[in-house]
């Protein structure tokens, strides 16, 4: 009896020890409740609860970072009642208590190795979950990327379909033409591209399970003859397929590292017509020096959700796209559109998660959840950003550029 007494006092003197070092926290609206029946709330009227399955999970909080307590939720050794939006936001304020911010972000960055067999085990990683999967979050267009409300009351749906006709219209794409789409994901640029526009298609991934779906979609749409869905690296792309009117490059360029952006830029420069034009939309770091998101939250991502994935700061991207002779014409930032985009799949994914854990593992369900949420927070905090950057082939050639002197063309 006397070793046990000793075991729970000490056990007791860990816990009151740690709840100690949370009380400076003490508006935030979470409940922690321990193995032992212990119950401690740091705020009044918590939103969320974290029930502590061990002594041992308690390692996960020490220190709060996202990536420490996401690891938690994912592996098990706590569960976690409460909206997503919620559960998020109090980690936030957690990390933000208990982990020192150094600089503007929390870590610095740190290059990581390319090659073609890391990028395809990366994209793999990501997309081949399975399609049933993104569907029930997505929606049934699956469009996987930052959608546009230009009146803020559009719904997803109308929202994806006013992103497409927004990149196709800065691109004054025209019937007949030729466009490439670089990361096709499961077709709808590309027989959005065929199907209003009257474009020929050619869209490239390196998502096995995107391309067999997108070439279902393309063959029901009757648009064989018109759209071509490949399996392959873009740096594959044959001088036999020609030159290209117009480019797209939309959510891919996350994955190409930042020391690759300048030959990124300069193969889809070789790929691109004189008088042609590109769009490139994809997620930056809002980091003058392409750092990661801060408290943790890069390192979760990366090791679960994103392998190899790196941000660029948009002077960065501009910068690399420069070298590569292509200049910029026109940069939209869209941060608060991805924002509302991600809050919306969040909801989708809270709606349907009993069909998504018949699916998938619960540590594919967590990992997910948390991941969804977790980066709307980030769009919304401006941790991250996303732009789009419409531009043509540099040059003092008038007919290098097609695009009229006004912008208002983009909003006609």
């Amino acid at each position: 009896m006397g070793a046990h007494a000793d075991r729970l006092d000490t056990e007791h003197h860990r816990i009151a020890h740690y709840l100690a070092r949370l009380t400076p926290a003490s508006e935030i609206p979470l409940r922690l409740t321990l193995w032992n029946g212990m119950q401690h709330d740091l705020g009044p009227q918590p939103t969320v609860t974290v029930k502590v399955l061990s002594p041992g999970a308690l390692r996960f909080f020490v220190p709060p970072s996202l990536d420490n307590l996401a690891e938690g939720y994912v592996k098990g050794h706590f569960d976690v009642l409460g909206q997503a939006a919620d559960i998020v936001e109090v980690a936030a304020s957690l990390a933000q208590h208990g982990v020192p911010m150094r600089g503007r972000f929390g870590r610095l960055f740190s290059a990581l190795r390319h090659d073609r067999g890391r990028d395809a085990h990366a994209i793999a990683h990501h997309y081949d979950v399975s399609n049933d999967f993104y569907r029930l979050w997505l929606g049934d267009d699956m469009v996987y990327s930052c959608a546009y409300f230009p009146t803020q009351t559009e719904s997803l749906e109308a929202a994806q379909n006013a992103k497409l006709d927004h990149i196709l219209g800065k691109l004054m794409l025209k019937p007949g033409e030729r466009l490439l789409d670089i990361g096709c994901g499961w077709g709808a640029l590309a027989i959005r591209a065929a199907q209003k526009y009257g474009a020929r298609v050619i869209g490239v991934t390196l998502s096995k399970n995107q391309y067999t779906l997108a070439c279902v979609r393309v063959a029901q749409a009757g648009l064989a003859g018109q759209v071509e869905i490949r399996l392959q690296d873009y740096r594959d792309i044959a001088a036999g397929d020609g030159q290209f009117d117009k480019i797209t490059s939309i959510g891919m360029f996350e994955h190409v590292g930042l020391n690759h952006l300048t030959e990124y830029f300069t193969r889809i420069n070789a790929l691109l017509k004189d008088g042609g034009l590109v769009l490139n939309h994809g997620i930056t770091s809002t980091d003058p020096g392409s750092g990661a998101a801060p408290l943790g939250a890069a390192s979760f991502i990366e090791k679960y959700v994103f392998p190899n994935g790196e941000l660029p700061h948009i002077g960065l991207a501009l910068q690399d796209m420069q070298s590569a002779r292509l200049e910029a014409l026109d940069v939209e930032c869209l941060r608060r559109h991805y924002a509302r985009t991600l809050a919306c799949w969040s909801d989708n994914y809270e709606r349907q998660q009993e069909a998504i854990r018949a699916l998938v593992s619960e540590t594919t369900y967590r990992v997910w959840r948390i991941y969804l949420a977790g980066c709307a927070h980030a769009f919304t905090q401006n941790w991250v950003s996303l732009y789009q950057v419409l531009a043509c082939k540099a040059g003092t050639r008038a007919e290098l550029n097609p695009t009229p002197w006004s912008r208002a063309y983009m909003y006609g």
